[in-house]
């Protein structure tokens, strides 16, 4: 005979409670009228907290939206006026559901609320479900929210809140009906489709189309806008920019949802769920230049207020957008060359590996791990930036590190000691001591500084220190000069964080924003003005009136003919020195000068660079210091970002012009051992032009195997003076 099939588990149950009722009747009556009793009460509690939950005007009167309109926000707009990206707290463009296709209705119906069409702001039968799914969990897992209810929490959120409680349950419950009791169905999902939160701070169907397909709602297919129905749930989790395999896991399982519900055939939705996802280009939706866009952001914030969200301001901005893309593209090209290998083992976790480590939902610690970078640029006779790149992930770390990290420059600063030096009487061929130097300590530990190859090379001119960037010549210039006089001009180059006045800052010590930094160089380019950089050309209103026009700041650090020297001697630096081979040697040979920089420990590398029209700055490192890679050096992993970036850039401007020299400067033959006048009577192959402020060329002829002169022969200041206390150091890390 054949085996019966044995009874399911629910047959079984049902037998035992069929027995149950047969044998205890009685029991079964007091049951089922506790039950009644229950939910008469249950009813009852419903219908006193329907009643008194909106009562002295705890819920909001929904005819308001009537004439409700969502908070306009500013817009920006480069340079040459093309838009950059829009400035609110909810980044929002309005359109009216007869826009809206169909496919998107459908899409965000079928995923949020497949009854919407057919209940009254309340879809019953999704509440047992819901209720009997929290209890299992023993909190509120799932709720039973309707596009509706949806709606009045994001309308009204200072009268409901996202706490999950029974009350503010109800209470969204009570506003939803009274919504539908006034609107019909149309006028709830247009207002919905142009109220919902899509992440990236896009608001409204038609916001998010643009920043993730470059396009209007009005013309999204299929895939995109099962894509954006996916992210209400969780914006975040299912951001197609940050978690592309999730997005597509999401957006199928919504198409799949979609051809259940007889919305889509099986034949559209094999075609959709086979797209490939397809995200625009950032200059396509409004996300370049996102740190550019929140530092200008914070400025307008600082003198507008509330202003800046509420009244569809127009900025006018310095922004070019070329040099923008030119700027990031440069940047991240190096990063990846540094991270893959190129210069040697990179031993710390990639953005790659970073990015796969967040797709897959392995937790981070909210610290950026990966090797950052900043890339600035400014056109130095107005300060306006044209670029600027504060990190590698907006999305991932929102820190701006081009204008808020605290960094040590390292031998960028050094251009600045040399200034002040020129001022002091020090000329290009002064002779420095390139030897052991100590300096006390308030530790009690001298303080040896070193050069960055641990050796010396003995007397050698100003010039050659600069351009092979020598510590000990920085140091013992910066020592005769004296911290007060270098720490004074600096503060004329735009430096504004504080300085100590110990010797260790002559090579980079203290901490610059790097913004500061890159702007002081404007010093140089200009031939004496410094400018103070700034992003905002003007702000109108909606009349088109201009409402703020800031003037471009500059003060004269230098004059003109110590700027001049300052600058051909930078020359050197990167056509001989320590930016030769990133620079001249790729074919870079327009006029320009520049300086590297690292630090003693490899946390920070920079190079900052110029031409008479373009001042640009690099660094790198990462967000909590440490060793970037052996032998890490300024012209080795950060100049040749500088490189890519300004050859671009001159391939679209004409060829910058060389500075002129100015009045007051001597041109002379000397001899580069002893900084005084070539003679015959030393090696011919010695012999250069070096340039003079008027009154401090040299007055003597050098002579065989004479290596130094007195300060009366010269005119020169004299040899390194000892150290006194107003000159020892404090005990904190030194830079190279």
């Amino acid at each position: 005979m054949p085996d019966r099939a044995k009874p399911s588990q629910t047959t079984r149950l049902t037998r035992r409670i069929e027995r149950f009722m047969r044998r205890h009747p009685k029991a079964m009556r007091i049951g089922a009228l506790s039950v009644l009793f229950v939910g008469f009460l249950g009813i009852g509690a419903a219908a006193a907290s329907w009643t008194l939950v909106c009562r002295a005007g705890r819920c909001p009167a929904v005819d308001v939206l009537e004439r409700y309109t969502p908070r306009q926000t500013s817009k920006l707009y480069a340079a040459d006026g093309r838009f950059v990206a829009e400035l609110g707290i909810e980044r929002r463009t309005l359109i009216q559901l007869q826009d809206i296709p169909q496919v998107v209705v459908d899409a965000f119906v079928v995923v949020e609320d497949k009854r919407f069409f057919h209940h009254h702001g309340i879809d019953w039968l999704r509440i047992p479900g819901s209720v009997y799914r929290n209890i299992l969990a023993g909190e509120f897992a799932q709720g039973f929210s309707t596009i509706t209810m949806q709606l009045a929490r994001n309308i009204f959120p200072e009268h409901l809140s996202r706490e999950k409680t029974i009350v503010r349950k109800i209470k969204e419950a009570r506003v939803a009906r009274e919504i539908e009791d006034q609107f019909d169905k149309q006028k709830i999902l247009e207002l919905y489709l142009n109220q919902i939160n899509l992440g990236s701070g896009a608001y409204g169907v038609e916001t998010a189309a643009q920043r993730y397909f470059g396009k209007s709602v009005r013309d999204v297919n299929l895939a995109e806008a099962a894509t954006l129905a996916a992210l209400p749930k969780a914006p975040g989790r299912y951001n197609p920019r940050r978690h592309p395999e999730r997005a597509i896991q999401r957006r199928n399982t919504i198409i799949a949802l979609m051809r259940r519900q007889g919305v889509v055939t099986d034949e559209q939705a094999s075609l959709a769920r086979a797209n490939p996802l397809q995200l625009a280009r950032r200059s396509e939706s409004g996300e370049i230049a996102p740190y550019f866009v929140e530092w200008v952001r914070q400025q307008l914030d600082d003198r507008f207020g509330a202003r800046l969200y509420e009244q569809g301001l127009k900025v006018y901005t310095t922004l070019d957008l070329d040099a923008q893309s030119a700027a990031e593209r440069a940047l991240e090209s190096q990063l990846r060359a540094v991270e893959g290998g190129k210069y040697g083992a990179f031993k710390h976790i990639t953005y790659e590996q970073f990015v796969a480590r967040s797709a897959s939902g392995e937790e981070t610690d909210g610290n950026s791990p990966y090797l950052q970078g900043a890339f600035i640029a400014i056109d130095p006779r107005t300060g306006a930036v044209r670029a600027l790149v504060g990190g590698r992930d907006f999305d991932d770390s929102k820190f701006n590190r081009a204008t808020q990290a605290l960094r040590q420059p390292g031998s960028t600063f050094k251009p600045i000691v040399y200034s002040a030096a020129l001022e002091a009487g020090f000329t290009a061929a002064s002779l420095i001591d390139d030897a052991p130097v100590t300096v006390p300590q308030l530790s009690g530990t001298p303080w040896t500084p070193q050069n960055y190859d641990l050796k010396f090379q003995g007397p050698m001119t100003v010039r050659r220190g600069l351009y092979l960037s020598r510590n000990i010549i920085a140091i013992r210039t910066g020592m005769q000069v004296g911290e007060a006089n270098v720490i004074r001009l600096a503060r004329k180059f735009g430096i504004t964080t504080p300085i100590p006045p110990f010797p260790s800052i002559f090579i980079g010590s203290a901490d610059v924003y790097p913004i500061e930094m890159v702007g002081s160089y404007t010093t140089f380019a200009n031939l004496g003005r410094h400018t103070t950089p700034n992003a905002i050309v003007r702000v109108e209103n909606q009349r088109g009136e201009v409402i703020w026009e800031p003037k471009p700041k500059t003060v004269t650090a230098l004059t003109s003919a110590e700027a001049w020297l300052m600058v051909d001697m930078m020359k050197d630096v990167v056509q001989r020195g320590t930016a030769y081979g990133a620079v001249w040697a790729q074919g870079f040979r327009f006029p320009a000068g520049g300086k590297t920089g690292t630090t003693n420990d490899g946390a920070d590398v920079w190079f900052i660079g110029y031409t008479a029209d373009m001042v640009a700055g690099v660094w790198m490192g990462f967000d909590q210091p440490k060793k970037i890679k052996s032998n890490a050096q300024g012209g080795l992993l950060a100049a040749p970002a500088w490189t890519a970036f300004m050859k671009e850039i001159y391939q679209r401007k004409p060829q910058p012009p060389d500075w002129p020299m100015p009045d007051g400067i001597v041109p002379l033959e000397i001899d580069g051992t002893s900084g005084l006048l070539a003679s015959p009577f030393c090696p011919a192959d010695k012999a250069y032009t070096e340039y003079f402020l008027y009154g401090t060329e040299p007055l003597n002829q050098c002579f065989e195997n004479v290596m130094r002169i007195t300060p009366a022969d010269s005119g020169r200041p004299p040899a390194i003076k000892p150290a006194t206390k107003d000159s020892i150091i404090n005990p904190f890390k030194i830079p190279d």
